[in-house]
């Protein structure tokens, strides 16, 4: 390649169109705001957050209120003597104890805010039906009349009257 046959407006124009594009370049890029706006999101999470702060408040408010009812009812509460005498693991409060509940059964129940044994033992066996059926079809087979009976034994620490109800009435029926 010789020089003496290139012209000079063969270097001069790729070098002038690339001098003007990165000028342009250079202007619509300062032209940009780099500074974004995010207050209406931080306010929005703002928002959630302290509506969170609250539910929690509320439900540690709750837990407060429902422990101290359920454990001052409970002082007894001898969690070996009735593992003895029923011949399982017992736990505080817990529904499935109950002949014919099981857990499907006791969050029903806790749906209705009926968690403890004394508060099934002062349930009515018209409300227990009333748990049942808000379950649809599928807990029809179950019969509740005698749940608030045997809830009330074990809130009394009856275990040994339970457990004996137990044996006689298979599938808790009366």
């Amino acid at each position: 390649m010789e020089l003496e046959y290139m012209n000079i407006w063969c270097w001069l124009i790729p070098l002038g169109v690339g001098l003007i594009c990165g000028f342009f370049g250079y202007l619509i890029g300062r032209g940009a705001d780099p500074v974004v706006d995010y207050k209406a999101e931080i306010k929005q999470l703002k928002q959630e957050n302290e509506k969170a702060r609250a539910d929690l408040e509320k439900c540690r408010h709750k837990l407060d209120a429902g422990s101290s009812l359920n454990h001052d009812d409970y002082q007894g509460f001898d969690a070996a003597e009735a593992r003895k005498i029923m011949g399982k693991a017992v736990k505080l409060n817990d529904l499935t104890l109950v002949e014919g509940i099981g857990p499907k059964i006791r969050s029903l129940f806790h749906n209705y805010e009926i968690k403890t044994w004394r508060n099934l033992a002062e349930t009515s066996v018209a409300k227990c039906q009333e748990v049942l059926d808000s379950g649809g079809d599928r807990f029809r087979v179950h019969d509740p009349a005698s749940w608030p009976m045997q809830a009330r034994m074990a809130a009394e620490g009856k275990w040994k009257e339970l457990a004996r109800w137990q044996d006689e009435h298979k599938h808790g029926k009366l």
